[in-house]
């Protein structure tokens, strides 16, 4: 599955806020992923990224 910038995903794990959505706010080589409950920034490597990301919520409208 192609990600984008502003895209909502949903990880496997909660984070410790609660929050299981994520906004991508970079996507390469790395992915930086800002939680959608408490706005906190994570920046993973691409390969751990896509085992975390369960779905797609949402896509950012063009």
């Amino acid at each position: 599955m192609q990600y984008n910038i502003g895209d909502i995903v949903r990880t496997k794990k909660v984070h410790p806020c609660g929050s299981k959505l994520w906004e991508v706010i970079r996507v390469g080589v790395d992915f930086k992923l800002k939680c959608t409950g408490c706005g906190h920034i994570v920046t993973l490597p691409r390969e751990k990224a896509l085992k975390v990301i369960t779905k797609k919520i949402e896509k950012r409208e063009t």
